[in-house]
């Protein structure tokens, strides 16, 4: 599909982003202000205590950042007005029900213009606290596509699952090991908590513990980190109670920086294989046990983003 089309697309769409300050979610934003600046509306969603808070965070951690440093070239005085008028961020929380949104306004808004929700929220380290990525991952996914359901014009939910398997239905394991429920594993971290809490232990006991608790969970059913299984439930989720609402999962490899736009080489923090990189160059790791013939699956955070767009084009196309 050609860029221009999938531009073109995005004229006039109303669009819901989760995790809007994440790795994932700023990329995406950047690209479609400086591409599309006549989509209609971006609704951003991330985590905040209010309005002003949320226009802080937004700043700090998104448009000051060198990522934007091609749109305010571009745009200068002028980018500040263009995010006035084509972003809505909005101070929440996936791990709520309808999102923590608290403006009710706000609220019938949003189920009234969105019609594509991208849900890019999530915790990606891989020993999490098992509480913690089980609300993020596993019942945010299903909070998103409850809020989701109530949007009156909603053409596609999309679902980044950032695992490698297959799909995974309710209860499938990776190892063959039955007996996976979700509702088992909520009341399991639950009860481990309490525990915690009334053997009085300290704030790093008790995450020492969950962390521990993840990895026992997870490892029982065959997948190696909190972070996939968590994320694999979430899925499974999905895949249950979605209903008639168009659902996308997009799974994309080892996503590494900017490829060529906005320019080459931006990458945020030490990233999932740069750790090899970084480790390399600085003479700690002299050696790395693998096979030479090997293809090691990695992709440009642009071309994962070019994907996000093409679906959703492509999907919403297809429903007409």
């Amino acid at each position: 599909m050609e860029l221009g089309s999938v531009v073109q697309f995005l004229e006039n769409r109303n669009i819901l982003v989760t995790g809007a300050t994440g790795f994932l979610a700023k990329i995406f934003v950047e690209k479609i202000l400086r591409v599309q600046p006549n989509v209609k509306k971006l609704y951003l969603l991330l985590r905040a205590a209010d309005e002003k808070s949320a226009l802080q965070r937004f700043h700090n951690e998104a448009i000051a950042k060198d990522l934007f440093r091609v749109l305010r070239e571009k745009l200068g005085g002028n980018l500040n007005s263009l995010i006035s008028e084509k972003v809505t961020l909005v101070p929440g929380d996936i791990t709520c029900e309808n999102l923590g949104v608290k403006d009710p306004n706000l609220e019938e808004e949003m189920w009234r213009e969105v019609d594509v929700v991208v849900n890019l929220a999530a915790t990606t380290n891989f020993d999490e606290r098992y509480d913690v990525s089980f609300q993020l991952n596993t019942m945010g996914a299903k909070n998103v596509l409850i809020f989701s359901k109530k949007c009156a014009n909603i053409k596609l939910l999309l679902h980044a699952g950032l695992i490698l398997e297959k799909p995974y239905y309710m209860g499938e394991t990776l190892n063959g090991v039955s007996g996976l429920n979700l509702d088992t594993e909520k009341k399991i971290l639950e009860e481990r908590l309490s525990e915690l809490r009334a053997e009085e232990a300290t704030d790093k006991e008790i995450t020492l513990a969950m962390k521990d608790l993840g990895i026992q969970r997870a490892r029982k059913y065959g997948w190696p980190n909190t972070y996939v299984f968590t994320k694999a439930m979430g899925e499974m989720l999905l895949g249950q109670i979605k209903g008639n609402i168009p659902l996308v999962v997009l799974r994309p490899t080892i996503v590494t920086s900017t490829y060529k736009e906005p320019f080459p080489g931006w990458v945020e923090g030490i990233r999932t294989i740069d750790s090899l990189a970084v480790g390399y160059g600085k003479g700690r790791l002299t050696c790395f046990l693998g096979d030479p013939d090997s293809i090691i699956d990695v992709v440009s955070i642009l071309e994962t983003h070019f994907s996000f767009t093409v679906v959703i084009v492509d999907s919403v196309q297809f429903d007409r």
